[in-house]
């Protein structure tokens, strides 16, 4: 399951997103590290594509995909000496996908900020700056790990270690590994190093009403604009209350945002008892997708069939799709495409 880290400093908004997000009971007291363990609550990514394709063929089953979203502890200045619950924070950060990072652009006055003033800017930057210097200490570590197996002419030792030396020279710049243009040879000799500035990051900017300007260099960001309070008390009103109001929630954008940020697409399968969605990464192949399914529908795969759900929908069912030609049969070498409806034949 995928999983992706809700973080920011304290007092920003984190855990009253994730409550939004989840509709799951969290503490979110008004004072700093107040989350201590992580909160984790599953997700279901809005489709309409599924619901279009449940309501034309009704299915016992209906599976979306899901996101696991992990409810971080605050993060403080100099986290990665250990300030604050700075260990804590950076290690769970480890072990997620992507970064989904609340930036507080609201004044509150009852609220403090951890660092007195509001600054997006600034607290963006902190966040960064705490990443890039755990990995520094990660890779030093590699360094000086590596430097005691350098005389042995290893090849493979040597190349890892003339690429951490460029890393860390790069890390020093305060770039993070993300926008590094490294090929896929070497993100695979790093890859168990679990760098955190490789991870893909969301800003999620949390406002108050409509009274906010978002600076142009953060405008440039990967982000969404959100009340995050007010999607709080959304997720608690009954729709008709929302709707006579005349309110609408945006916490899907966000669902669905931090689904894209992983360069991901959809497929779905259908049989009697279920139509389901599943999740890969763009460009793979019909093989690989099916591989997610069933190992056996990788390994034993024959070909498949495919259609487009509008195209399916539109058609009325598969057998009159086939009847129309409007059922594609594929290869080994389909790359698989976003919306795709695919039945593997192994």
């Amino acid at each position: 399951m995928l999983k992706i880290g809700i973080v920011g400093l304290p007092n920003v908004g984190k855990s009253t997103l994730f409550k939004a997000l989840t509709k799951k009971k969290v503490d979110i007291s008004n004072y700093p590290f107040c989350t201590i363990d992580p909160n984790i609550g599953v997700v279901e990514v809005p489709d309409e594509r599924l619901n279009a394709l449940a309501k034309a063929f009704p299915r016992p089953k209906v599976i979306p995909p899901v996101i696991e979203f992990v409810d971080i502890a605050g993060l403080v200045k100099d986290a990665h000496k250990g300030q604050g619950l700075g260990n804590q924070f950076l290690a769970h950060i480890r072990e997620v996908d992507a970064i989904l990072e609340v930036v507080r652009f609201f004044e509150k006055e009852d609220v403090a900020h951890v660092e007195q003033d509001i600054n997006p800017q600034r607290d963006i930057e902190i966040l960064e700056r705490e990443l890039i210097a755990k990995d520094l200490e990660t890779i030093e570590k590699r360094l000086n790990k590596l430097s005691k197996q350098i005389k042995s002419q290893d090849k493979e030792v040597e190349k890892e270690y003339q690429l951490l030396l460029r890393l860390k020279e790069s890390l020093g710049e305060g770039k993070k590994m993300i926008d590094l243009k490294l090929e896929e040879k070497e993100k695979a000799i790093i890859k168990d190093l679990f760098l955190l500035t490789a991870k893909p990051i969301l800003y999620v900017y949390n406002v108050k009403g409509g009274n906010f300007t978002i600076p142009k260099e953060l405008a440039d960001k990967n982000h969404v604009v959100l009340d995050v309070k007010l999607e709080e008390e959304l997720g608690e009103m009954p729709k008709a209350e929302i709707q006579e109001l005349g309110l609408k929630s945006k916490i899907s954008q966000v669902i669905k945002k931090a689904y894209q940020l992983l360069d991901l697409i959809i497929f779905f399968t259908m049989n009697e008892n279920e139509i389901r969605a599943w999740e890969i990464k763009k460009g793979t192949k019909a093989p690989q997708a099916g591989g997610k399914i069933h190992s056996d529908f990788e390994e034993k795969f024959i070909r498949c069939e495919v259609i487009q759900w509008d195209k399916l929908i539109e058609a009325g069912s598969w057998q009159k799709a086939k009847e129309k030609g409007l059922i594609n049969i594929a290869g080994k070498d389909y790359v698989v495409q976003d919306g795709d409806v695919i039945y593997f034949i192994i």
